[in-house]
C-alpha cells in the first residue's frame, strides 16, 4: 500500500504538474477520478481547450483534487452561485424587495395636482407569472389602478413616472454582446423591473421556406418600439431561430433569423430597452382605459435616458416634493428568488441581486463593476484566495468574465459557515431530479447525491455545487470545460457525467 501511494503521488505531482491531490482521501477513487478528468482533457473533444476541476472537503476546506484549478476560465452560469450566495449572506434569506405606488402634490376635487410614481427597489420578480401566490403583470396593473381610483383620483394633472433610481448602474454590463441584449435572456436590470422586462414578438410564418414572416404584434403592446422585421420563414419544426438586436434606452429593434413554417403564429421573446418607462406606460394605459384622465405622457427617472412614446429622449423634470404612499408591494423572500435563479438560470435575477447586494455592502449606489469589487472583497474577508477571479457581471453571460475552479470551490466551502447556507444549499438543483440538471447523469450514483448549477455559453460547459461522498462527507466541486470542439458536446457530457458519479464514490474521512 505504501508503494502504491508513492507511485500515485509521483503521478499526481510530477507527471501532471497542474494537478494536486489530498493523500488523506481514498487513493484508488481519486486516481480513477483524476484519470477520467485527464481523459477528457486529452480527448479529441477538448484537444484545443481546457478542463479544470477543483474538489474540496467543506468541513475544513481541505483540497481533495485540483486539476488546472488555478487557471482563469469562463464560468458561464455557475457564477450565479457566487451571486446568490453573496446576496443571501449579506441581505439574509428573508430579505424582500419593495415596490411603492405613491404620489406627490395634493388631491383636490378628484384631481391629483402632481405626479403618480411607481418606485422600485430592483425587484426582478415584479409582475412575473412564476409565483402563483403573487400578482402577475395584468393583476398588478389592475390592483394599482383600483387603488388610484379608491384614493379619489380621476384626473392626474402631471405624469405617471417609473422611478428606477434605486439602481444607479446602467442596466447592461458593458461586456455583454449586442447579439444577447435584445433577447429575453439578455434583459438588463433596472431599479424598476416589470414582467421580467420581456415582451413577445408574434409572427405569421409564410407557407414557403425563405419567404418573409409577417410581424403581427407585440405582447404586451409596445408602440414606442420601432421594429425592423427581417425575419423569414424556416423549415417546419426548425423552432426559434430569431435574434433580436437592441440596446438599452434605444427604441430601434432589429429582428433577424427565421421562424418555422407549419404554424399559424409563432412568438419569440425579447427584452424591453427601458423597463421603468414601460411600467409607467402600461400603468397609464390601464388608468386611461378606466376613465382616469392624465395630462402628460408617461416618464421614467433613473440612470440612462428617458424614452418617450415617439422614441425621443428627454430628461424627466420631477419637482422635489414629499410623496404619499398609496400601496406597497412586497416580493417573495430572497431565498425563493435565489432558488428560482439557480433552478431556472435567470440572468435578470442574478444581475439585480448583484447590484442590490453591492449597494448594501458599499452603503451607496454602485455600478456593476463596483458591485463585483464589493463581492470580491466580501469573500476575501472570509479568507478565500481569489487570485484569478475576474467576473464581469452577476450571471455569467459575459463572454470575457472568468474565474478559477479553486475560486468557486473556495467560496462554496466558505458559504457552508454562513447562517443562510441551508437556504442556499436548497436553492441549487439536484442532479437527475430538478432544474437545469434534471436529466443529467441519469442511472448513476450522482442522482440525488449532487446539487449542481450548470453553466453554458458558446464553447463552455460548466458545473459547480456540492457532492456527498461515499462516507457521507459534503464536498464542494467545480468543473469547467472551455473551448470544446464543435459537435462534440455528447462526448463531453458523457465524461462529465462519469466525473460526477465518481465524485460520489470518494471516501474522504481521515
Amino acid at each position: 500500500m505504501h508503494r502504491h501511494f508513492v507511485l500515485l503521488l509521483h503521478y499526481f505531482f510530477v507527471i501532471i504538474p497542474f494537478c494536486r491531490a489530498n493523500p488523506a482521501a481514498d487513493s484508488v477513487a481519486l486516481q480513477r477520478l483524476h484519470a477520467t478528468v485527464n481523459q477528457l482533457q486529452t480527448s479529441s473533444f477538448v484537444r484545443n481547450g481546457t478542463v479544470a476541476l477543483s474538489v474540496r472537503r467543506v468541513r475544513d476546506g481541505a483540497t481533495l483534487l485540483d486539476y488546472n484549478a488555478q487557471l482563469s476560465l469562463p464560468s458561464a452560469s455557475t457564477l450565479k452561485l457566487v451571486t446568490t450566495a453573496t446576496a443571501l449572506a449579506v441581505l439574509g434569506d428573508n430579505y424582500t424587495f419593495r415596490t411603492v405606488l405613491e404620489h406627490d402634490g395634493t388631491i383636490k376635487d378628484s384631481v391629483l395636482n402632481g405626479n403618480l410614481y411607481l418606485r422600485g427597489s430592483g425587484d426582478p420578480s415584479l409582475g412575473s407569472n412564476r409565483f402563483a401566490e403573487f400578482a402577475d403583470a395584468p393583476t398588478l396593473l389592475r390592483t394599482w389602478t383600483e387603488i388610484v381610483k379608491s384614493a379619489g383620483i380621476k384626473h392626474i394633472r402631471g405624469s405617471v413616472i417609473g422611478d428606477a433610481t434605486a439602481i444607479q448602474s446602467l442596466p447592461v454590463p458593458d461586456t455583454w454582446v449586442w447579439g444577447d441584449m435584445g433577447n429575453y435572456y439578455g434583459a438588463g436590470a433596472s431599479g424598476l423591473n416589470f414582467n421580467e422586462n420581456l415582451y413577445r414578438a408574434v409572427f405569421k410564418p409564410a407557407k414557403t421556406v425563405g419567404i418573409p414572416a409577417v410581424l403581427l404584434r407585440t405582447e404586451p403592446a409596445a408602440p414606442f418600439l420601432k421594429l425592423q422585421n427581417n425575419v423569414k420563414t424556416g423549415p417546419v419544426g426548425s423552432g426559434d431561430e430569431v435574434i433580436i438586436y437592441n440596446a438599452p434606452f434605444t427604441p430601434l429593434v432589429f429582428l433577424e433569423g427565421t421562424v418555422p413554417a407549419g404554424v399559424a403564429e409563432f412568438g419569440v421573446k425579447g427584452s424591453l430597452p427601458d423597463p421603468a418607462y414601460y411600467t409607467a406606460f402600461a400603468l397609464q394605459e390601464q388608468l386611461t382605459k378606466t376613465g382616469v384622465v392624465i395630462t402628460n405622457q408617461p416618464l421614467a427617472i433613473g440612470p440612462g435616458r428617458v424614452l418617450e412614446p415617439t422614441g425621443s429622449s428627454t430628461p424627466a423634470i420631477v419637482p422635489e416634493a414629499k410623496r404619499t404612499q398609496l400601496h406597497l408591494h412586497t416580493s417573495v423572500p430572497l431565498a425563493e428568488l435565489a432558488r428560482l435563479t439557480n433552478h431556472q438560470s435567470i440572468n435578470l435575477y442574478a444581475e439585480s441581486m448583484l447590484i442590490v447586494t453591492g449597494n448594501a455592502l458599499a452603503k451607496a449606489p454602485v455600478t456593476t463593476e463596483k458591485a463585483v469589487q464589493q463581492l470580491t472583497r466580501f469573500w476575501q474577508s472570509k479568507g478565500i484566495d481569489l487570485s484569478g477571479f475576474r467576473p464581469k457581471d452577476g450571471s455569467g453571460l459575459s463572454t470575457v468574465g472568468a474565474l478559477t475552479a479553486a475560486n468557486l470551490t473556495g467560496i462554496l466551502s466558505a458559504m457552508t459557515k454562513e447562517k443562510s447556507f441551508l437556504p442556499f444549499y436548497d436553492s441549487i438543483p439536484v442532479v437527475g431530479e430538478s432544474g437545469t440538471v434534471k436529466n443529467l447523469a441519469r442511472g448513476t450514483s450522482a442522482v440525488g447525491n449532487i446539487r449542481a448549477k450548470s453553466g453554458t455559453i458558446e464553447g463552455v460547459r460548466a458545473y459547480a455545487g456540492y457532492a456527498t461522498s461515499a462516507d457521507g462527507e459534503l464536498m464542494s466541486f467545480t468543473i469547467l470545460v472551455n473551448k470544446y470542439q464543435p459537435g462534440s458536446l455528447k462526448g463531453v457530457m458523457g465524461l462529465l457525467e462519469q466525473i460526477m458519479a465518481q465524485l460520489t464514490t470518494l471516501t474522504i474521512n481521515e
